[in-house]
């Protein structure tokens, strides 16, 4: 188990950048010697994306839901103090 830890680790170093990732040289021989490497690292990457997608949603969800609250009900006159 460790051993794939420390596989995670090395990815998401290189994906995000991180401290620890390796120069493009050596991580590029690694993608090209490892092949299970780079499909790993492709399902982090979409792992990756589809958590910022999943992020932004919610981020809109919370600000649709945040626009309704100032716009009706009991926040209704916040509008009226700053019409427009």
């Amino acid at each position: 188990m460790r051993t794939e830890l420390e596989r995670l680790h090395l990815i998401e170093q290189q994906l995000l950048n991180g401290p620890a990732a390796l120069p493009a040289e050596d991580w590029n021989v690694r993608l090209l010697v490892d092949g299970e490497l780079a499909a790993d690292t492709d399902a982090q990457r979409q792992l990756y994306h589809g958590l910022r997608l999943a992020g932004r949603q919610q981020l809109r969800r919370e600000l649709r839901l945040i626009h309704e609250r100032l716009h009706t009900g009991r926040f209704a006159w916040l509008r009226r103090l700053w019409p427009g």
